[in-house]
């Protein structure tokens, strides 16, 4: 499933496209995904998307959060959460900071685009 999103996300042309393992750390998922779109517009439409291909692909029906404004979407496909951000909001809570490995010997958050 990880690799659909990631396909997804890469094909809707999100850009810093951050993928965090949380084996270990976390029971709510086993990985976080964090992307950002250009535009409130871009970012609903990249959510949209996500959820469709998941549902079409893996016959998922994701829950999402925050697509009516666009600045922030959550979504929840159980073993990954999907963060789509416009670039300012991303930053301003900056989500990989608070989940990035920090000991050594740990599995490297993947980034891709």
């Amino acid at each position: 499933m990880l690799s659909t999103i990631l396909a997804s996300l890469e094909d809707d042309k999100a850009e810093e496209i951050l993928s965090i393992p949380l084996a270990g750390k976390s029971e709510m998922a086993d990985h976080m995904v964090i992307a950002s779109g250009r535009s409130s517009r871009q970012v609903g439409s990249i959510a949209e998307h996500l959820a469709d291909r998941l549902k079409q692909d893996h016959g998922i029906i994701v829950r999402t959060e925050g697509k009516e404004l666009g600045d922030w979407v959550l979504i929840d496909a159980g073993d990954v959460i999907v963060h789509v951000f416009r670039p300012e909001v991303r930053e301003f809570y900056q989500l990989e900071k608070m989940w990035m490995p920090r000991e050594a010997g740990a599995p490297a958050a993947t980034r891709t685009a």
